[in-house]
């Protein structure tokens, strides 16, 4: 099978070397690609992924059988759509499934529809009502959004009226807004692959998506700074969110017509009174990524043509038995206004090849190589979030002291990153 990945990001990175695995690959390609994939993969740097035209005539040129897209721009510019009607096979959803996740009014009238628990929310359109709810509910702990597609996923959940209505302020210039209850819980990210008749559940993740340490709920949300996979649930958890969400909604696309042959994401939440749906993604979410892949032993490629068959719901999810914690090195400034153009100090070559046989992997995201000249040369920041170190072990405990023995690996001028990813999951704290 030769396959192309479209992306630059550090989840494109996973899936590229995912699939550089596969017993069937035979070329596999990445436009634009990072400098990680260099090492694995054909990088196609002229190829702008949310371009169609160019993207169809990559796939001519290189004899592409297969296209996988994880990431929202190629899919917002209807890549999909183009590249089926000129008959290049691909994963992702076509442009009547966005609405899934580029309208949050969409999808939580889609869930209401059919039972989905969500949480109570409203859309805004003015600031003028905006203004008179959030003073109506003063002291009130709600989560405020974008209503359409937001690839970092970006938004806050407070008590303060001011925090809240002038965040408000800023998206209403773009579009409406989502106002939300805000509710406690357990996180998990669920993602599976699906085709027409079924689907494949790939490891739930636990996602670190606050800026500030200790993730207590509040805060600005980022588009994520660590995860940790697989999340630990009681059996009597997972069956909840299976019948309640996952089944549900496979059920309601089907019903709705508005399945595809792609990924599909489940932000939920497991609160005291059950779980409840936060988003969907038709995309896969970023670090939640490159912490289960490396623990995937499932070949991508026959994964692919399972689903070319319809089959997807024959086979059976194996893991390695490992557990992982991914943790993202980001930018001075990130998520609002993120300083870029800064060089990557250097780091052992063998860690650009990504041999999990040392127990630590390097996922590149906002980043390019540049050559053109001596001083001038290397590995260069372009956005917030520069790579993504993870950690592989027997346990989470293990992989978290893998991951941060090696979190210098990835480190610039004003990069920062979380030192608490992981801890929740093995620290116990005593009372006094």
């Amino acid at each position: 099978m030769r396959v192309l990945v479209l992306g630059s990001g550090a989840k494109d990175h996973a899936i590229a070397w995912w699939f550089s695995k596969s017993k069937l690959i035979e070329g596999l390609y990445v436009a634009p690609g990072n400098p990680g994939t260099t090492s694995f993969a054909v990088n196609l740097p002229d190829v702008d992924p949310s371009d169609k035209n160019q993207v169809l005539a990559a796939c001519k040129e290189n004899n592409i059988d297969f296209v996988f897209i994880g990431t929202e721009g190629p899919l917002q510019t209807g890549v999909i759509d183009h590249l089926n009607k000129n008959g290049i096979e691909t994963f992702g959803a076509p442009s009547y499934a966005l609405k899934l996740d580029a309208d949050r009014k969409f999808s939580r009238e889609f869930a209401k529809k059919h039972n989905i628990p969500i949480p109570d929310y409203r859309i805004f359109n003015n600031e003028k009502d905006l203004s008179e709810f959030l003073l109506a509910n003063k002291g009130k702990i709600f989560t405020i959004k974008p209503n359409d597609l937001s690839p970092s996923r970006v938004m806050i959940s407070s008590s303060d009226y001011d925090a809240l209505f002038s965040y408000g302020k800023h998206l209403l210039e773009k579009g409406n807004v989502v106002v939300e209850d805000h509710i406690n819980g357990k996180q998990a990210t669920i993602s599976i692959l699906m085709d027409n008749e079924g689907y494949f559940i790939l490891p739930i993740c636990y996602e670190y998506t606050n800026r500030e340490h200790a993730d207590k709920g509040k805060g600005v949300s980022t588009g994520g700074m660590g995860a940790i996979c697989p999340l630990s649930l009681e059996q009597s958890d997972l069956d909840m969110l299976y019948k309640q969400i996952v089944h549900p909604t496979f059920k309601a696309l089907k019903a709705e017509k508005l399945y595809y042959k792609g990924i599909l994401t489940f932000s939920t939440l497991l609160s005291d009174n059950g779980p409840v749906l936060v988003d969907y993604h038709v995309r896969l979410n970023d670090p939640a990524t490159q912490a289960m892949v490396p623990i995937i032993k499932n070949d991508l490629c026959e994964l692919m043509t399972a689903m070319r068959n319809n089959t997807l719901k024959n086979i059976t999810l194996q893991t390695t038995g490992n557990s992982t914690v991914a943790v993202v090195i980001a930018s001075e400034g990130y998520p609002e206004n993120s300083e870029v153009g800064k060089v990557l100090w250097e780091m052992p070559q063998h860690y650009l090849i990504n041999s999990i046989n040392n127990g630590t992997l390097i996922f590149f995201g906002a980043v390019e190589q540049r050559s053109d000249g001596l001083l001038n040369s290397g590995i260069f920041t372009t956005g917030g979030r520069a790579a993504t170190i993870v950690g592989v072990d027997k346990n989470i405990m293990l992989a978290n002291s893998r991951v941060y023995k090696s979190i210098d690996l990835v480190s610039f001028d004003g990069s920062w990153f979380r030192s608490d990813i992981g801890n929740k999951f093995f620290e116990t704290v005593t009372e006094k």
